[in-house]
């Protein structure tokens, strides 16, 4: 994998109020990032705008064989931990408040070949301990130069 990379983060989430709308949320992004392999750790590092901001929130995802993490610095601040089997509480603090989450991941899949890291994560998400959602997260790194997918 080289150091300049693209990585394209997709998810859905299913509400738990099974009221409203049964479609789930779909969320994708795709940005440039750099990735960085250190001490058996997966490292890619990128820029996240906001609508309505003018400054970036640094991102850095953490992979390894049985975790994922997320640590958000800028506009909105939190450091995710997802971990099979293990409930992980964080503080989400965004402009505007901030809100106790709960990740409770059931599944973490995680296949790297020398051109691309593709990572798969199940999880239940908690707000102020009241189940929110179940959410899937589908991240895929690839180097610049495969470049399947587009900015």
């Amino acid at each position: 994998m080289t150091k300049d990379v693209l990585l394209k983060i997709s998810g859905l989430q299913f509400t738990a109020d099974n009221e409203q709308s049964s479609e789930p949320e779909p969320v994708e992004i795709i940005a440039p990032g750099e990735y960085y392999y250190k001490n058996g750790k997966h490292y890619i590092l990128y820029d996240e705008f906001m609508e309505g901001f003018e400054s970036a929130t640094k991102n850095v995802l953490k992979l390894q064989d049985d975790s994922f993490e997320l640590t958000k610095r800028g506009n909105t601040n939190v450091h995710m931990v997802f971990e099979k089997d293990k409930k992980n509480m964080t503080c989400y603090t965004t402009p505007f408040g901030s809100m106790l989450m709960g990740i409770d991941a059931r599944s973490i899949s995680i296949k790297e070949s020398e051109k691309e890291i593709h990572a798969q994560i199940e999880y239940g998400l908690d707000v102020n301990y009241e189940h929110l959602a179940d959410c899937t997260i589908d991240l895929v790194v690839q180097s610049k130069e495969e470049q399947r997918f587009s900015i």
